[in-house]
This record gives structure tokens, sequence and C-alpha cells, in this order.
């Protein structure tokens, strides 16, 4: 797998879901906080989204997405001002926001929105999520990013008209919308960070060939003893020039984020499957199984045998 691709693997938790649906002015949706992410897509008409804390209200038009990925509590309406109706979770962890009954009056401002959310383990935020943004609101414009525009309109058709196969369609397209969601993020981070000079985050990270090639070669092949010489000189750096560069952009030295990635993907091997802890501890990068169950209790608390029976 890419990095990115690697980051949502790890950090998913359970089903996506999403909802299509029109609303009537006057309408006003408040939604508390929450341990996943969500996002919203205006398809007709526009919207003011208002987000946590003392930040603006920000204005939806056709095509705007807006992604919040720290699950804090927002709210969506047809003015700042109107008045906001509490949306809670249902048993499942969807969050139903009803279609509204179209009015009498057919002058009335409507607005289509599509709306999903995805449940994530917070106990292992990647720092590539973690540092996004309260509110990435990505405006529509003309070509701007077919492929998320694309992944829009499957995903509202299969909501709208659900055929044979939609149960197994929309959470493929939720997962693709997210990746597109990111990858539109970094593509526009890493444009502004050429612009202005900035270069600093996971954007530049991603797009600095040295750093990307030692996350993609971790990654790859988290077993293997790297050392920081090693992936220094998969790109031509020295050690301390590639070290400087990679702790800039990555926000950690090397190292420590090869044991947190050793460990996000041991805890995700222990709640996948049943494979016997000397074998997780050798996928992991650790020869000893003593040394493994001593890290893994170091990073999560709980030795490996009860996390495993936690999360079955």
């Amino acid at each position: 797998m890419d990095v990115l691709s690697d980051v949502i693997t790890a950090v998913r938790a359970g089903r996506p879901h999403s909802s299509r649906r029109s609303k009537y002015a006057p309408w006003g949706m408040r939604f508390p906080a929450s341990e996943g992410a969500g996002f919203h897509v205006v398809l007709q008409g526009s919207a003011w989204l208002i987000p946590p804390g003392e930040a603006p209200a920000v204005r939806l038009g056709v095509g705007d997405v807006v992604f919040l990925a720290h699950g804090r509590g927002h709210a969506l309406a047809d003015d700042p001002g109107t008045p906001l109706a509490d949306v809670f979770p249902g048993p499942d962890g969807t969050w139903p926001t009803p279609a509204d009954e179209p009015p009498s009056d057919a002058s009335a401002p409507a607005t289509q929105l599509l709306c999903g959310a995805y449940q994530l383990n917070r106990s292992r935020g990647h720092p590539l999520l973690s540092r996004l943004p309260d509110v990435v609101h990505l405006p529509a414009g003309v070509g701007a990013q077919p492929a998320l525009r694309a992944a829009i309109d499957l995903l509202g058709g299969e909501l709208r008209t659900p055929l044979p196969g939609s149960d197994a369609v929309i959470p493929a397209l939720l997962d693709t919308l997210l990746l597109y969601i990111l990858r539109t993020w970094w593509l526009g981070e890493h444009a502004s960070s050429r612009t202005d000079g900035r270069a600093a985050g996971w954007a530049a990270a991603l797009a600095d060939p040295a750093v990307s090639a030692a996350l993609t070669a971790v990654h790859d092949d988290p077993a293997r003893p790297w050392t920081v010489g090693e992936l220094g000189a998969l790109s031509g750096l020295s050690r301390a020039a590639f070290a400087r560069r990679f702790t800039t952009l990555v926000g950690e030295p090397p190292l420590t984020y090869l044991t947190w990635w050793r460990m996000t993907t041991a805890g995700r091997m222990l709640r996948a499957d049943d494979a016997p802890l000397r074998s997780v501890a050798q996928r992991a990068g650790y020869a000893s199984e003593f040394a493994f169950a001593k890290a893994f209790k170091r990073e999560y608390g709980v030795p490996p045998g009860q996390y495993r029976r936690r999360a079955g």
C-alpha cells in the first residue's frame, strides 16, 4: 500500500455511512461532538456551515465539500441566524438527518445535501489526520478535481436510487470519497507551500522525495531493522541531513515514527485475526516475543493478549 492508503486503513473502524437529504428553508441542524469524522456536500442550493468554537460561519455553494476530521460539534443551516435543531446518533451510530416534507409554498428555497461519517480509532490517530484543520473546505470549481466530483456523483446516485448491490457499493464509494478528499487537500496544501514558501506538514512530507521514499519503505516493510542511515540513503542523503528533513516535515524523528507505525500495525493485526503472538511480533519487527510484549504494553498500556481479548 502507499502511505495515504495505509493511513486510512489504520484509523478506520466499522462501516461508514451516508445519507442524501432535502431541506427547505428555514432549517438548521446541530451535530454534537463524536468519535468519527464527517463530511457534507451541497448538491443543490446553498447552506452555511457553523464550525465549532468562535470560527466564522462558512457559506457553501453547489458542489462544495467540507470535511471535519476531528469529530467536533458543528451545525448546518440555511442561514447563520436560523434556530438549530439537535441531531442525535442512532443506536447503530448513524446520524439520522430526516428529510423535510416539501412545503406547500413551492417558492421556498430548497437545499439538497449529501452527508456521511466515518468511524475512527482515535487512540491510534495518524498524524496526517490529526494535523488537519478543524474544517477542510474544498470549494467547487470548473474542472476542479474531476475525480472527487465523480466520486460524489456516483455516491449521490446510489443513495438517490438504490439498486441491487448498493449495500456493497456505497461503503466502497465512501472510502473512495475519503481518499479523494484527503488527496485534494494534500495537493492544495502542496501547491500553497510552493507559492508561499511553507515547507512543513504532511503535505510537504508526502511531496518531498527523500521523506516520501522513507515513509513508503517503512510502510512497505515495518519489520525490517531500518536505520536512519539506510532510510536516508534511499534518496542519497546523509544520515544527519535526512534526519533533520524528516523530523521537520513529519514532526518526529524517523525511528520514533517507525516504532509508532510498528505498534499501529501490530494493533491492527491483533484486532484482525488470531495469529500467534510470536508471528505478530515478527511481522512488527521484533525477534523476541518478550521484547514485543514489553514495547506493546508501553505503547498501549496493556499486554498484547489482553488487548486482543478486549478488541474481540
